[in-house]
This record gives C-alpha cells, structure tokens and sequence, in this order.
C-alpha cells in the first residue's frame, strides 16, 4: 500500500459541492429561525451585539456569522461592525417590496435546518450517529462514544481515510525528518499521514495515538505499507495519557474538534514534550483571521460545529495558542482539499 503517490486530480471541488448544503441551511436558519437580518435595523452591529440577541455562546455565533460572511450575507465595515449588504437589505429585511424571505421560509421545517438550529441554540454536537448513539469524532472520559465500538469506530475511521489518502502525499511533500527522528502522531485516525511520513523518510519513527479500536486499522495499514517495523501504538485518551519525547508531533484535523480551552491545552501538552528544536506540525482548515472565509472553510466550520464540540479555526487562532506554548510559527502551507500545514518550532525550554 503507497501512502506517498498523489491523486491524478484534485478532489477538493467535490468536497466543496458535498459541504454545499449547508449553505441553504445557514440562510434558512438565519432568516426564518433567528430573524437575523431584521435585527440591523439600519445599524451597524457588534459581534458581541449579534451574539447577545441571537442568544448563542461565541463558538456558535462565530460558526453562524463567519458563514453567512463567507456567503456574501453580510459585510464587515473597517471597524469591525456587521452590516447589510446593498441586495440583503432589499430582499431579506421584511416589509419591502422585494422581500423575499417568506420563500426560503418554506423550507424552515427541513430536518437539516432544524437540527442545525438546535445545534446553534444548544452549542452541543449531534449526540446520535448512523453508526449508533454517541458522537462520532470525539472522545472523552465518560462520554459514549462510537469510536470505542469496533464496527463503528471502523466505519467512521475508513470513511475519513479516503480523504487521507489523498492529502498525505501532499502533507509529507512539506515534511523533512533526519534518521532516527521521532514523529508522535495524536489523535492518528487511520494513521496514513504519519505512515505516509514513514514511506518518504526511512530513518523515522512513528508514535500513533488513539483509542484502541482506531488503533487496530493504523497497524493494518501500517503492515501493508510496509513501515510496521518502525511504528508504536500507544491507545489512550490525547488529553490523559502521557506523551513520550518527540522531535515532532503531528495534529492532523485534530483541532478543529474541539473548543478553545481544549485546544489550548492540546497545544500545550504538545509543546511540552517536544526537545529542543522540535516541531509542531498542525495540519488542519483554516480560516481567514478576518473570518471573512474562505467559502468552503466556512461551510466544513459548520458541519464541524454539528459533529464534534469544535469549529475551524483561523491562523491567528491557532497561532495564539502556539505562541503561549513557546512556540515560533510560519506561514500556512497549503496541501489539499481545504486544508494546510502550519509548523511551530520550539524556540525556548
């Protein structure tokens, strides 16, 4: 199995369409569900005064407000103000003659967008997968979760994979490591980006954290990659366990499935284990730092919100959290679908 040979075209067009629907259900639920536009009431608005009169915590408002951006819904003036632009307020704000909200108001009862807005209003994931009851990407110490079941925690792992295996090549054509380096890869999934680092470097070593049932489809890979001589397996929790000494740690979409405080401290543990000049290699989408987009950014933000306790993050986000870690970090490279690396580089100890 080659983890390092690229796909003939590029498949993040079709990731795009795929994330497309939630486009229809940001408008839904702003116009029919929250009244948004209405609220502007010829002003400017804070993001703090949107958030308080919608009634969202921030993670939710950000989640809702950067789409509806993304989407043309709404423009930000130099100040930071939201405000309406020129076609919404024609058409989206009642009472005009060219009012057309009532319209997309009948899909207001859509499952979709009434599971979206529950979401938005509760700020918690869907706690019922296909796969059974519990969320699906996260895990955490007395939460049921399907990754601690063999036949979903297979499903939802190979699901994710085909989008690895595309991307991997890409990532690791970003990546150098010296023999004898060693690569901690938490959070792993189906381990192919850190096999696919241990296919283009001989000398690496790889660490694959995750839950024990994850753990199971990263040797079966690894085995027909070729690499299992040079891999350890180490099941646990990434927030609990402790983590070994490591030139490098790899947190690839790992991030974008929780909140800030998790995320902090995710980062931090990282850090903290990393030896002198060690890397911290965040592999993730990223949102622009104004939250103006980028549209498919945006719209995966929203089903990262309805998934996981998470959302996309922006560079300076992310970037914040590594700079209090003591790290020093460089541009985002990008890799495919969406998605790019960001490397943090340990300048103190």
């Amino acid at each position: 199995m080659n983890f390092i040979s690229p796909p003939p075209t590029d498949p993040s067009p079709l990731f795009a369409l795929f994330r497309s629907n939630y486009a229809m259900e940001l408008l839904v639920a702003a116009v029919a569900h929250f009244h948004l536009f209405e609220r502007f009431e010829g002003r400017a608005l804070s993001f703090s005064e949107l958030q308080s009169a919608l009634g969202l915590t921030e993670r939710a408002a950000r989640v809702l407000l950067t789409g509806l951006r993304s989407l043309g819904l709404l423009e930000v003036t130099p100040d930071g103000h939201f405000i309406l632009p020129e076609s919404v307020r024609h058409h989206l704000v009642p009472g005009g003659d060219f009012y057309i909200g009532a319209y997309f108001s009948l899909a207001a009862e859509n499952p979709a967008v009434r599971g979206l807005v529950q979401r938005l209003r509760s700020s918690r994931p869907a706690e019922e997968t296909s796969h059974g009851p519990g969320a699906a990407f996260i895990y955490r110490e007395g939460m049921e979760s399907a990754m601690e079941v063999a036949d979903s925690a297979r499903s939802l792992t190979l699901a994710l994979t085909g989008r690895a295996r595309n991307v991997a090549p890409s990532l690791v054509a970003h990546l150098q490591f010296s023999p004898g380096e060693h690569l901690l890869d938490v959070g792993a999934g189906s381990g192919v980006y850190s096999l696919a680092a241990l296919q283009a470097s001989p000398g690496l070593r790889v660490t694959a954290l995750d839950r024990p049932e994850v753990l199971k489809i990263v040797e079966e890979f690894a085995e027909a990659g070729g690499v299992r001589d040079r891999l350890t397996l180490l099941p646990g929790d990434m927030f609990e366990t402790p983590l070994p000494a490591a030139d490098a740690v790899l947190l690839s979409n790992v991030l974008h499935d929780w909140d800030v405080p998790e995320c902090r401290a995710l980062v931090e543990r990282c850090a903290r284990v990393l030896r002198p000049g060690g890397r911290l290699l965040v592999h993730d989408a990223f949102l622009n730092d104004d939250f103006s987009g980028p549209l498919p950014v945006a719209l995966y933000s929203v089903a990262l919100f309805t998934l996981t306790e998470g959302r996309a993050y922006s560079r300076a986000e992310v970037v914040g959290w590594m700079e209090a870690a003591g790290l020093e970090c460089g541009p985002v490279e990008p890799t495919l679908v969406h998605a790019g690396l960001l490397t943090g580089t340990v300048v103190r100890k």
